[in-house]
């Protein structure tokens, strides 16, 4: 019977990161609504520079939860981030937890408010986030014949022409893993003369080549992102999904491998169909990674990516300050009846609010 209980209970471990980051939400939203206002009269620069350091408060919370929390380990491989840059995070996706590498490596160049992300259009209707990440620069975007290239580039191009700090993140998913197989009339080339991909789906380009053309001349470089999450093959040598956001807050994942390329943006092509080329060579590079991740026979060369790691550990410091902010307002908040109806108010009608600016503008 304790037993089972301590079983439960260690299955419960997602239930405090999720009350915290959606209770605070109300907290944060009105902190920036109120920056919001109030930077109407000062100049525009002093709104997005108070912005980024709001969103590095949050999504040092979020750290705090997905490395100190877990306990996972981060090895670093290959061109470790040192410097800040504009640039452009391009990431094969796995699973719900692929968007924190992004500010995994940008809290470790001291730029975690400068991340913005390209998201799927869906997540714009999420209650009062989905209206902040728009507004805090991330970009929605719809799949195929639907994605509308106007109207990522004029949002990016504001971004440009406001010299707003970005990190951007890029998650390849759009193309089911199977296509692959369908294009390859051999095991390595297809009537398009592009190899097939084992580990890594098939990369569309439209988005990507929009992003860097309307930025190449802000752009310092391109970060070409090959994430493993170690735990994910099972006995028999078959590999298994990667851990969902749950899986990972239960300590279902013990290290997360993650290999760095910098490009310097004088090596991407800027033709859309050279793009295409390229883009598909760098999976292919990701493909022969995590080929040798997963399936190297040699125990010394499996679950590693080549060449030497560092284990990157997060500072309390840089995390536990903003956790305790945002629940210390949250808890002062709802301690008074005043505070628990502005609550209640903010989640009503901020997500009414938002859902119906999205709809316009996002």
């Amino acid at each position: 019977m304790l037993l089972s209980l301590v079983l439960h209970t260690y299955s419960m471990r997602y239930v405090l990161p999720a009350a915290v980051l959606l209770g605070t939400a109300p907290t944060y939203v009105l902190a920036w609504g109120a920056w919001r206002l109030l930077s109407c009269f000062l100049p525009a620069g002093f709104y997005q520079a108070l912005d980024d350091r709001l969103y590095c408060v949050y999504q040092s919370m979020v750290l705090f939860f997905f490395e100190n929390y877990t306990g996972v380990q981060i090895l670093l491989y290959g061109d470790l981030p040192k410097n800040k840059e504009n640039i452009i995070y391009l990431s094969n996706h796995q699973s719900t937890v692929d968007w924190i590498i992004a500010d995994t490596l940008a809290v470790r160049q001291n730029a975690l408010g400068h991340v913005r992300y390209v998201l799927k259009d869906g997540l714009k209707w999420l209650p009062l986030y989905g209206c902040y990440f728009s507004k805090h620069g991330g970009i929605y975007v719809k799949r195929s014949a639907k994605f509308c290239e106007k109207e990522m580039r004029d949002k990016l191009q504001s971004h440009v022409n406001a010299g707003t700090p970005m990190d951007i993140q890029f998650c390849q998913h759009h193309l089911l893993k199977r296509l692959s197989f369908i294009y390859g009339h051999t095991e390595t080339t297809s009537f398009l003369g592009l190899a097939v991909l084992k580990h890594v789906l098939t990369p569309r380009v439209k988005a990507t080549h929009v992003a860097f053309d309307s930025m190449k001349n802000y752009l310092d470089a391109i970060y070409d992102i090959t994430v493993a999450y170690e735990g994910t093959v099972d006995d028999k040598g078959q590999r298994k999904e990667a851990p969902s956001m749950t899986d990972f807050l239960c300590k279902e994942c013990p290290k997360v491998h993650i290999h760095i390329d910098r490009i310097d943006k004088t090596d991407v092509p800027e033709e859309q169909a050279h793009m295409r080329k390229w883009l598909h060579e760098r999976f292919e590079i990701k493909d022969k990674l995590l080929i040798e991740f997963y399936d190297s026979l040699d125990p010394e060369r499996r679950n590693r990516f080549p060449g030497k790691s560092v284990n990157s550990k997060l500072s309390l410091k840089k995390t536990l300050p903003s956790l305790l902010i945002l629940s210390g307002l949250t808890a002062s908040m709802l301690m008074t009846d005043a505070g628990r109806k502005l609550y209640v108010k903010t989640w009503i009608y901020g997500t009414l609010i938002g859902c119906l600016w999205v709809s316009i503008k996002a």
